[in-house]
């Protein structure tokens, strides 16, 4: 992996550690201290990395990087290390991590404290330090033991609208495509806090084309979401999808495996659908006929209707806070752009998906980071450096062929004029005959 995109997930990474402090609503003192209490004693699955355990300095440190600048997801790439290579004493995030297993394990002996990090892959596979500073690490952390403790499972119900969207996928009916009949699966989005569906297509795959597909027109019709809450698909678990949420300002967040309670809200809804609009619909209906049926559904059916736990119709719960709803950027599609890593070679030029474009000068031998549509091979937009080069031109063989270059720079050859008269006509030019002067000599062969 390119040391491009793996500052990328990192960057993602800490983005959804944070998310919780940058959103809309202030949190106030008692609640932002509680978070970040359990944000530094949870286990995370920190990318490239031998640790799950991340200090309250650590999260706030990464805080303040994003705030002072500009809310910008580039703020949160690893900074390269002035020490590297050196050793370093037991860090905040390590010896939370020791603490933790001597607490889960009842406090046993070092040695086994020891081993059953390295198994749990808790600990770098490098660490090493004096076992009297880990027990004095031990003893001034006491010896109190955790108390197994049954799971807190609660309903819950965002403040206002898009605070959080609920998403997920559901098997359809089949569709007829051509002269064949094809699975359908249905792609939906629910506001936790009004339960208006910002959009809901079937679509004829539930991977990750379709869902961003789903996903930049539930943004455009409704807004930005602060959370997005999915579940552990391989759609939902991709770094593109991860970058898109980052990038707009919304954390992705994923339900624990094997957890569905967390995402009661979308499975209800299907289960709606499944009741209520799919008895209805007979196999062998058009994609697009299919979409209409559900989208008549939604409008005339759902959205108006009182929904029972709010008392209220989900588009009048909407409605009522629309002033706080954060409007789509004009220039979604661009944050939807896939990302590729080329070494622009000697002769300015790199290769993506089977075309050639031509880079600035200044690029050369440098690896750039590409933002593009595989629909529009037209707009391949180039970055370096935290900093945009525009939009890539495909190379132009002819016109290279007519660039002259000298130590003033270069200058472009005009193209030749066509001969006229004596020089048209070749009376003024001896040479280039197959058979010589003097006429047809194919006789004489």
């Amino acid at each position: 992996m390119d040391e491009v995109t793996r500052k990328s997930i990192i960057a993602v990474f800490r983005y959804g550690v944070i998310s919780d402090f940058v959103g809309v609503r202030k949190l106030p003192r008692g609640e932002k201290e509680k978070l970040l209490q359990e944000k530094s004693t949870c286990m995370w699955d920190i990318p490239f990395s031998g640790r799950s355990r991340i200090s309250r300095s650590t999260i706030l440190h990464w805080l303040r990087r994003y705030l002072k600048a500009g809310r910008s997801i580039q703020s949160l790439h690893p900074e390269e290390r002035e020490d590297k290579g050196t050793v370093k004493s037991i860090d905040s995030e390590t010896m939370q991590a020791l603490l933790e297993v001597r607490r889960e394990l009842g406090g046993p002996g070092l040695p086994v404290i020891l081993k059953e990090a390295h198994r749990r892959k808790i600990l770098p596979p490098d660490f090493q330090t004096s076992p009297a500073t880990l027990y004095r690490i031990f003893q001034r952390a006491g010896t109190v033991d955790r108390k197994p403790t049954r799971r807190d499972m609660r309903r819950f119900e965002e403040e206002t609208a898009n605070d959080m969207w609920q998403s997920d996928a559901l098997h359809g009916p089949r569709v007829l495509v051509g002269d064949k009949l094809r699975k359908a699966y249905l792609l939906a989005f629910i506001d936790d806090h009004s339960r208006l569906l910002p959009h809901a297509e079937f679509y004829l795959s539930e991977g990750l084309g379709s869902y961003l597909a789903c996903l930049r027109v539930a943004i455009s019709k409704r807004g930005v979401p602060h959370k997005l809450y999915v579940d552990n698909g391989a759609a939902f678990r991709s770094h593109h999808l991860a970058h898109v949420t980052a990038s707009l300002g919304t954390a992705l967040i994923h339900s624990k495996p094997y957890v569905p309670e967390g995402r009661g809200k979308i499975e209800r809804i299907f289960r709606t659908v499944r009741l209520q609009l799919l008895p209805t619909i007979q196999d062998g209906l058009t994609l697009s006929e299919l979409n209409r049926l559900l989208w008549e559904w939604i409008d005339k059916d759902y959205h108006v209707r009182i929904h029972s736990s709010t008392k209220q119709t989900p588009l009048s719960r909407y409605l009522a806070d629309i002033n706080t709803i954060r409007p789509a950027p004009k220039d979604l599609d661009d944050y939807f752009r896939k990302r590729a890593v080329r070494r622009v070679d000697k002769d300015r030029t790199l290769s993506l998906s089977g075309r050639t474009y031509e880079a600035p000068v200044e690029l050369v031998e440098q690896a750039v980071t590409l933002l593009y549509h595989e629909h529009d091979p037209a707009r391949v937009e180039a970055f370096w450096n935290n900093r945009s080069y525009g939009m890539l031109a495909p190379v132009n063989l002819v016109v290279n062929c007519r660039v002259r270059r000298n130590q003033h720079g270069i200058e472009i050859v005009p193209e030749a004029a066509p001969m006229s008269g004596e020089a048209a006509s070749g009376e003024s030019y001896g040479g280039g005959r197959l058979f010589g002067q003097g006429g047809d000599r194919h006789d004489e062969l």
